[in-house]
C-alpha cells in the first residue's frame, strides 16, 4: 500500500464526507494504472488547504498571484527517500466553486484533482498539447474505472497545477 500522508488544514474540507477514503481510492486507481510498480512503495503527502494558502504557494513557487485548484510538487531524487514522489496541495474554495459551476459532485471533482496531482508526481504534464492529450486520456481512463464521467466533456480548461 502506498504511504499517503493526508493533512487537512482548512475547515471547509469537512463538508466532504469520507475525504480520506475518497483520496485513497483515487490514489490507488492512479498508481494502479499509471505506475503499477509503485503501487506498494510510493510515498507522498496531500495538503487540503484554503485558497489563501494555495495562493501563497502559487505565488512563491510559480510566480502566479492567484488561488488555484491543485498544485503538485514532484520530489527531487534523494538518497533514503527513493519512494517519496512529492506533495500535492488543494485549495478548498476554488475546488468547491469549480465543482458547483461544472455541475460535478465535490467527490468526483476532488477524485479527478487527486488523480491529476498524482500523475504530475509521476512525470505527466499538460503544458504542451501532445502531453496534455496523453495526460487527459490517462485521467479519463482512471476516472472511468472509478465510475466517474469524463471531466473534460464540455469543460473549458484542464486542472491547473
Amino acid at each position: 500500500m502506498p504511504d499517503i500522508d493526508i493533512m487537512i488544514e482548512a475547515e471547509a474540507w469537512a463538508q466532504v464526507s469520507g475525504l480520506e477514503s475518497l483520496v485513497e481510492r483515487a490514489v490507488h486507481a492512479a498508481l494502479g494504472m499509471a505506475a503499477p510498480g509503485k503501487l506498494e512503495t510510493a510515498e507522498f503527502a496531500l495538503l487540503f488547504a484554503d485558497d489563501a494558502e494555495i495562493r501563497r504557494l502559487n505565488k512563491t513557487f510559480r510566480g502566479i498571484d492567484k488561488a488555484t485548484n491543485v498544485l503538485s510538487f514532484p520530489a527531487k531524487p534523494m538518497p533514503g527517500a527513493e519512494h517519496f514522489l512529492g506533495d500535492i496541495v488543494f485549495g478548498a474554495e476554488t475546488c468547491f466553486t469549480e465543482a458547483q459551476s461544472e455541475a460535478k459532485t465535490p467527490a468526483d471533482h476532488i477524485s479527478h484533482l487527486v488523480i491529476h496531482g498524482v500523475l504530475h508526481l509521476l512525470g505527466y504534464d499538460h503544458e504542451i498539447d501532445g502531453e496534455a492529450e496523453v495526460m487527459e486520456s490517462m485521467e479519463i481512463a482512471i476516472l472511468a474505472g472509478l465510475g466517474i464521467a469524463n471531466p473534460y466533456e464540455g469543460a473549458e480548461e484542464a486542472p491547473q497545477g
